[in-house]
Formats: structure tokens, sequence, C-alpha cells
């Protein structure tokens, strides 16, 4: 049988410090009831659908897109690649040449994990100035079956918004992407398990998720 010997939690934390791509609504976490006053704790929660660590639908980016609730679940859950691209520069593209030797890893099913090592930045300003996906970088994997894609950064395009190349790319295959998310550099074993399971938003365009990487291990 199996059994969970790791989970890494890959997401951030949610709250009115959280850095929202510029334009987006800052989220507000406020009280709404309290035990002492009303016997319960309660909080009002006001986001907007891409905050902090998020999915992004088809419909995102696609008005014919299959939006979150008509996507199967196993979108959101596979077996992970890192696909290690740490020392690029801020704003700098990641090639297909960077994503070529983890090409042979991928497959339908799979989810890459582009690792930038920018979540390290949270909370500075140069969190806002990340690495990005070329287009032939995503070609490259689209090509290899991958329709989900997760960066432990803002955006996988470029910080300027001059294009959106990469969300165009993969939302046209039906893909997913997955941005905001953190700690890839924790996942130090083999095959890890991705889950990112988004709310089930009624024409949801987006959600934010707990996303995780688990270890399993055979027991007797």
């Amino acid at each position: 049988m199996l059994k969970v010997e790791k989970i890494v939690d890959l997401s951030i934390p949610l709250s009115s410090r959280t850095p929202v791509y510029p334009g987006d609504p800052v989220p507000t976490i406020t009280t709404a009831a309290t035990i002492a006053a009303d016997g319960y704790n309660l909080s009002l929660l006001q986001l907007g659908s891409h905050s902090g660590t998020h999915v992004d639908a088809p419909y995102h980016f696609r008005a014919d897109g299959p939006t979150l609730d008509r996507l199967p679940l196993h979108a959101f859950i596979g077996e992970g690649v890192v696909i290690d691209v740490t020392g690029k520069e801020p704003a700098e593209p990641i090639r297909a040449a960077d994503v070529e030797p983890y090409l042979e890893q991928l497959a339908p099913g799979k989810i890459a994990l582009i690792h930038t090592g920018w979540s390290d930045y949270l909370g500075e300003p140069r969190y806002f100035q990340h690495p990005y996906l070329e287009a032939a970088a995503v070609e490259a994997m689209l090509e290899r079956g991958v329709r989900t894609f997760l960066i432990d950064a803002l955006s996988v395009d470029p910080p300027d918004g001059h294009t959106f190349a990469a969300h165009e790319k993969i939302t046209q295959c039906n893909g997913v992407i997955g941005e905001n998310l953190a700690r890839f550099a924790a996942i130090d074993f083999v095959q890890p398990w991705i889950i990112a399971l988004p709310l089930k938003i009624e024409q949801g365009d987006g959600s934010p998720v707990r996303a995780v990487a688990v270890k399993f291990a055979l027991t007797r």
C-alpha cells in the first residue's frame, strides 16, 4: 500500500500583503463575526480570482475556452517535472534551449514546474521583474503533451505585459496555468505528485489553490 512520506507546501500566504498582478484586486480579509460577539469566528474574504497561488482556466484568455467547472480534475493533479531555470536575470526569457534537457521527461499527464527561484523575492520589488516563458519554450513542452504549467513567479509572461504569448498558446490547447507558486527547491525527491485543486467556481476564469508536492512510499 501507499503512504504519504513527505508533503511540500507550494503555496504562498494569502493576505492583504500578497502581491498581485498590476491592476488586479488586492485581497482583503476582515472580521465578519467573533466568538466574543457571535459565538463563532468568521472572516470576510474579498479577492480576485487570480489572487495568491492560483490556476488559470482557458476561459481566462479565450472567450470560448473551458471554465474551471468544466475542466477535468486530472488537469490539476499529476506527476511533476521540475525544470530548473534558476540563474535567470530579471525579465529574462526562458528559452527553448533552457527546457530542452527536460523534454524527454515530459509526456501527456505530466505537470511542468518552471523553477525560476523567484519566490525567494516574495515581498520585494524584484518579485515583479520575474523571468518568463518564451513562446518557443512553451511550444516545445506542448509538443511533448504537457497541458499543465506551474511557475514560481507572478506570471508566465513578461512583467511589462507587452505580450501574453505563453498564456495564449497554453490556453489555446485548453491547458492550465498556475502562478505564484513557491518552494520548488524543496522538492528533493523524484516523481513528485502535484496537487493544485481550484475552488469549483461556476464559469470560473481562475481560482486560488493550495498546491502541494507529495512523496509517496510503498509499505507492506
